[in-house]
């Protein structure tokens, strides 16, 4: 089975095809850097780290572009309401984003342009649309899309003009139709003239949309494979995209793909419900290696919850990983902690496992394949394991799980594997305590003891694993 994945335009999933054999251009659409990213962010950004991951392993050499909106209404608001620089503020959260991506070991993109970097290719586009007749200048700085002008706009959303919603985001002075959006912006005199620029329409700013036909064209062409985002994306603003790239006569995006939502507690997350959850608190309140696999391990295109039992859960799992690819290194004479170099490239994948991913990324299903990988591999582990079995399962285990962003003795996270630092210490300390007890009721075959003190362990989290050589122990409970 060839790579198959979701078309969220045709509603199909077929086999990918690309511009250009063996390579795919991505363009997913990044953050707008007005305030601290939020689980919504992380949820749609890791789950097209996984797709530039799968696509990599399946042979394709990717270019992959993630923009930047740093200057936009919200952003000169918010900066304005504290009395920052407009551009201070901004940068400052797209540092933020950075850090927190890297912390989660998401790959960086190819390119990451900033909308601010792109006005000439912007002004050079809104030319163009002018000149075709679809876009035009109010005469007073602004410069919009014209929709009745295309008969196609509303394709990617199957929906005709009536029942759309108007734009009403933009300003309406200047409009002919209430349909109709802005591809440029009059600047205002109650902003700061550092957030305009001199076009030959008037002195202004993008707007959203433009930047981002703008950017993609220019770093992957007049047509390209995938376009990617959130699912709270598809209208107005890659509806608008689209639209006017078409009308400028580009291709553009072949394929389009989306992100599911995340919800926390069962409820779309909001400020006003009291449920917005930032990156910050939750990798303050959960091991960050934990949240990664909570917003990856779900179906893309589905639904994400966010919720305690899900992340008690997540970091049981996480754990259970680890504890395995830590055992398993040890008996092969290998430091768990400085990462084992290994080529997890070039290690055969269980067919299941691939063709799992084949079929539009079918994480869940993977994860099932990864799951009773680990199970077997503790089985040898249990047994004294024979060494090359165990390099093999090992190898295997932490190729599907780096495949996820997830191998626990990568760089990245095999500092964290386990709990950390003293906390982890004093806890090793206090449950060998216990091991030796039951060890030594065992010895003197006094099983009642000794099964109460395992019973206790358990029934605090801990699972324990007896081998050949002692009792192991891990968090979570016994399966």
């Amino acid at each position: 089975m060839t790579l198959h994945l979701h078309d969220t335009a045709t509603r199909t999933t077929a086999p990918l095809t690309t511009v250009r054999e063996g390579a795919v251009s991505l363009y997913v659409c990044g953050p707008t850097t007005q305030g601290a990213p939020h689980l919504g962010h992380l949820r749609t950004f890791l789950a097209f780290d996984v797709l530039v991951r799968w696509l990599e392993r399946s042979g394709y050499d990717v270019t992959h572009v993630r923009n930047v909106t740093d200057i936009d209404d919200k952003i000169l608001e918010k900066s304005a309401a504290v009395g920052a620089q407009w551009w201070a503020w901004s940068l400052s959260f797209e540092r933020e984003f950075q850090d927190v991506l890297d912390h989660l070991g998401n790959r960086r993109p190819t390119y990451e342009p900033r909308a601010t970097g792109h006005v000439p290719e912007m002004i050079e586009l809104m030319q163009l649309l002018i000149e075709r007749g679809h876009a035009y200048a109010d005469g007073n700085g602004s410069v919009y899309f014209d929709v009745a002008s295309l008969p196609g706009y509303g394709a990617l959303t199957r929906q005709s003009l009536e029942d759309m919603q108007d734009a009403g985001e933009e300003s309406e002075a200047g409009k002919r139709d209430r349909h109709d959006f802005a591809l440029w912006k009059a600047a205002k005199p109650s902003e700061p003239e550092s957030a305009s620029w001199d076009t030959p329409f008037g002195r202004g700013r993008p707007g959203w949309h433009l930047e981002c036909s703008a950017m993609s064209r220019k770093y992957l062409g007049e047509t390209f494979d995938i376009h990617a985002g959130g699912l709270d994306l598809r209208f107005p603003h890659h509806e608008n995209e689209q639209a006017q790239s078409h009308a400028a006569g580009y291709g553009f995006a072949r394929q389009w793909m989306h992100a599911g939502v995340l919800t926390v507690d069962g409820l779309k997350m909001g400020k006003s419900l009291d449920n917005f959850v930032t990156a910050a608190r939750a990798l303050a309140e959960h091991p960050t290696p934990a949240v990664r696999l909570a917003l990856v391990s779900g179906h893309y295109r589905a639904t994400v919850e966010y919720n305690a039992t899900a992340m008690r859960e997540a970091e049981v799992v996480w754990e259970r990983f680890s504890a395995t690819a830590r055992r398993a290194a040890e008996l092969l004479g290998e430091d768990p902690l400085a990462g084992p170099d290994a080529e997890l490239g070039a290690v055969e994948l269980p067919a299941d496992f691939t063709a799992a991913m084949d079929d539009d990324l079918a994480v869940p299903e993977a994860l099932a394949v990864i799951h009773r990988e680990q199970s077997a591999l503790n089985t040898l582990l249990a047994g004294g394991g024979d060494r090359a079995a165990v390099a093999d399962g090992l190898g295997r285990l932490r190729a599907m799980l780096d495949l996820l962003g997830l191998d626990p003795l990568s760089a990245r996270w095999a500092s964290t594997a386990g709990s950390d630092g003293a906390e982890h210490a004093a806890l090793d300390a206090l449950i060998t305590t216990q091991l030796e007890a039951r060890a030594a009721a065992r010895a003197e075959k006094d099983w009642a003891r000794a099964d109460a003190l395992r019973d206790a362990l358990s029934a605090a989290g801990i699972r324990i694993e007896d081998g050949q050589d002692g009792a192991r122990w891990s968090l979570g409970t016994q399966d």
